[in-house]
Formats: structure tokens, C-alpha cells, sequence
């Protein structure tokens, strides 16, 4: 059989969709998102944001879709073909493809520090003892630096590792995909029903009305529209790798353009719940909003749903939202390695799965101590630097021909030239002000 037959695959539109929604819809939507949406401003910040979400949707996560699809395969056969396309030197691009996947395993490494984190919390949470803790600072915030430090979380690692790893295993259709069609919408209805109960108590309004309040000179303020850019551009999933893959296994009578729309508008509606849960939570707990990354997950929230009647039961509800949002972000940033040792070294799945969750786990147990900075390093370097390449590599690099016969296979109308003058002179200088801003303000913590 060719390779193309024995390829595993999405076997439906939506499964795919899906993939892709929970590859995006991750830490980024859910401790990031609402902090910045509360630090610059509510509507000041959710109009450039949602402009930039609606740029990098027709450009970049359109264009990784497609040069993964046309390529059959992940970042490095996806590289190789465009520079052969070009000059013939499928090597160089096939080396240059090394970097995303990389990267991919790198933040996949990271991330299984902090889904250990989410799989003891979500745990202590049923078990009851987050809220045994009541409102006390000193022990919330002991747990969690007793979590956080170096060999701390040992034995949950381990258990996010089997778990996201053990879903990969079952394949492209038979595990990744089955598993989206299961946890996305569960996260979606049950963060619905935490915002509708939010909405009921005493002191939310004040939360909406931060979040809908639009300052018409904060937006004359040029790092609102680079918080606003960053946000998006990660929050999307761009970096040459994950959404790469995840287009190799995509039917070529699929629409990408409108698979593309639909990631985009799922990614901001989860992060956009997220903010309407958490920020008026925290306007209920008569808390400031003044912190984002692990200490509001973990920390601050605590606090907030402890002091909040049902606080048992939304913490509850809480926690498996973000636990949804962390394994299908962590099965998307292993699914690249996984599938580059099948394409490279002709491994079977299992074996390849193998292999990638021991680098992965032994890893992952030794930088607990430094996982932020860790995060930060990959996240502010390696991922923009990786939709950068990749960008180059399929708007200049492969030419416009291939670009657009790629994009439009499976389209019902075909997407016009403006789309390669929007990737190359927009997206592609874009990416490399992500690099640029992401090294002068911070990464995803």
C-alpha cells in the first residue's frame, strides 16, 4: 500500500474542527485571556483582539491547515516539499522543518508539568479538600508551591503523560478525534452553565460591566493592539507544528476556509466564557483581578469560589473545564513528534507514542522547578519563530500556484489573490513582531 492509504485521518469535518478547537482552546483562553481582557481595559481590549483572531484566521491557520494537507505529512515533509517545489533541495527544507516539531515537543513538555497540576487539582476538588481550605491564603498558596516546586507533582505528571498519550495511541480517528468529540462540547455546556450560575449571584454585574466598558483612548494605546496580537496569535495555535499535522490528516474534499472560520469563532467564544466566568467570579469575591498565569488558576480562583455559595461545586465544574482544555492542547503539541518518528523512522503508532511519552515524562519531572521559564522560552521564541517559517515556506517559498491550489481543493468558492498578498505582506511581518514583541513584553504565563 502507498503511504498516502495507510495514513490514519480525520474521518469527519467536524471531528476535525473539533482537533483543532481543542488543540487552540487551552491555558492561553483560560489563565491568560480574562486577565488581559481585565488589565487593558474589557471592550478596548476584545475589539483589537478580535480583529487580529479574524486576520490570523484567513491567513495563517488557513495556511497551515492547507500546507499540511497538500504535503500529507508534518513540518518537516511539509518544509521539504516547498523547498523542492522551488529549487529541488528538498533536504533544506526538511531540515529547516526540524525547528517547529521541536518546539512543539518542547511546549508539549511544559504543558505536561502544568496538566499534572490541573489532574491534582481537579482531584482535590471532587475529593473536597479545595474547599477545606476555605479563604486561607497561606494554605491555598502552599499548596500550590509545594505542586510547583522541583519534583513536587511527580505522580500527576505521570498520570497527565499516560492519559493524553494513552488517547494518541488509539490513533488519529480511533483516539484523537473521539476524544475532542467528547470533551469539546463537554467544555463549552459546562462553561456555559458556570457563566449562567455566575450571572445569578450578588456583585457579578459588576464584572460585565468592566468586560463590556469601551474607553475610546485606550485604544490610541499601541500595547492594547500588541497585547491584543499576541493573545490571538497564540491563542490560535500558530507555530508551524500542531495545526500543520493536524491538516495532514485532513480529507482533500474538505473545506479548509470555512474549518479555519470555524476554529477561529470556537476559540474566541471559549476564551470570551472564560472571561465571562471569571471576571465577574472575582467581581462576586470583591477580588482584583490582578493576576494571571498559574497563581489565578490556582491561587486567586480558589479563594474566590471558597467565599461563593455552590463554591464546592464550581470549583468542581471548573476544573474539569480546564482539564478538557489541557489534554486536548497537550495530545495536539505531541501529535507533530509522535507522527514525525512514523514519517521519519517508519515506527508503528504505539512505538512512536512510546518513545515520545519517556522523553516526554522524564523530562517533564526535571524542570518543575523552572516550567515557567521554560514556558515563556518556547512561547516567546520558538513558536512564532515556527509560524514564521512556516509562513515563509508556503506564501514565498512554494509559490503562488501551489499556495492557492492548496487552499482552494475542497472550497466551494475559490479564495481570491488577496490572500497571498495578506500572507505575505501582513501575516508573514506579523509573525516576526510576535518574535520581536513576544522577547520585550512576555510569553503565555
Amino acid at each position: 500500500m502507498s503511504e498516502t492509504t495507510q495514513r490514519d485521518g480525520f474521518k469527519s469535518k467536524w471531528g476535525f474542527v473539533l482537533a483543532c478547537i481543542g488543540s487552540a482552546v487551552g491555558m492561553g483562553n483560560i489563565w491568560r485571556f480574562p486577565y488581559m481582557v481585565s488589565a487593558w481595559g474589557g471592550m478596548t481590549f476584545l475589539i483589537p483582539y478580535c480583529l487580529f483572531v479574524i486576520l490570523i484566521a484567513s491567513t495563517g491557520v488557513i495556511e497551515e491547515m492547507a500546507l499540511g494537507r497538500a504535503a500529507g505529512a508534518g513540518p518537516i515533509g511539509a518544509f521539504g516539499k516547498c523547498t523542492e517545489i522551488n529549487n529541488g533541495n528538498k533536504k533544506l527544507g526538511e531540515t529547516i522543518g526540524v525547528i517547529p516539531v521541536l518546539g512543539s515537543l518542547a511546549l508539549a513538555i511544559g504543558y505536561t508539568v502544568v496538566v499534572g497540576w490541573i489532574f491534582k487539582y481537579t482531584f482535590l476538588a471532587f475529593s473536597g479538600k479545595l474547599a477545606a481550605m476555605g479563604q486561607d491564603m497561606n494554605q491555598i498558596g502552599g499548596m500550590f508551591g509545594t505542586t510547583a516546586i522541583s519534583w513536587g507533582n511527580n505522580i500527576w505528571i505521570i498520570i497527565a503523560i499516560v492519559a493524553s498519550l494513552t488517547i494518541m495511541a488509539l490513533g488519529v480517528a480511533g483516539g484523537i478525534e473521539k476524544a475532542n468529540k467528547i470533551m469539546m462540547p463537554a467544555l463549552f455546556t459546562l462553561f456555559v452553565g458556570l457563566g449562567i450560575y455566575i450571572f445569578t449571584l450578588h456583585g457579578s454585574h459588576e464584572g460585565y460591566k468592566y468586560i463590556f466598558t469601551l474607553n475610546p483612548a485606550g485604544l490610541a494605546n499601541p500595547k492594547v493592539w500588541i497585547f491584543a496580537f499576541g493573545q490571538a496569535f497564540f491563542s490560535l495555535s500558530i507555530a508551524g507544528n500542531g495545526t500543520v499535522i493536524y491538516g495532514s490528516y485532513l480529507s482533500k474534499s474538505e473545506n479548509i476556509i470555512t474549518a479555519a472560520c470555524n476554529v477561529a469563532i470556537f476559540d474566541t467564544i471559549a476564551a470570551v466564557l472564560a472571561a465571562l466566568v471569571i471576571i465577574p467570579a472575582m467581581a462576586v469575591g470583591g477580588a482584583e483581578l490582578s493576576s494571571g498565569g498559574p497563581g489565578l488558576m490556582f491561587i486567586y480562583l480558589i479563594n474566590v469560589f471558597n467565599g461563593m455559595p455552590g463554591g464546592t461545586i464550581v470549583g468542581i465544574l471548573f476544573y474539569v473545564c480546564v482539564l478538557f482544555a489541557g489534554i486536548s492542547s497537550l495530545i495536539n503539541l505531541y501529535e507533530a513528534p509522535v507522527a514525525t518518528l512514523q514519517e521519519r523512522f517508519g515506527m508503528k503508532r504505539l512505538h512512536a507514542v512510546g518513545a515520545i511519552a519517556v522523553v516526554g515524562c522524564g523530562v517533564a519531572l526535571c524542570i518543575q522547578g523552572i516550567v515557567s521559564g521554560w514556558m515563556d522560552a518556547v512561547s516567546i521564541y520558538v513558536c512564532p519563530f515556527g509560524a514564521m517559517l512556516a509562513g515563509i515556506m508556503f506564501f514565498y517559498v512554494a509559490g503562488d500556484k501551489f499556495a492557492l491550489d492548496s487552499v482552494n481543493e475542497g472550497a466551494n468558492k475559490p479564495i481570491g489573490s488577496w490572500f497571498m498578498s495578506l500572507g505575505k505582506f501582513l501575516f508573514v511581518p506579523l509573525a516576526f513582531i510576535a518574535l520581536v514583541t513576544g522577547a520585550m513584553f512576555g510569553g503565555i504565563g
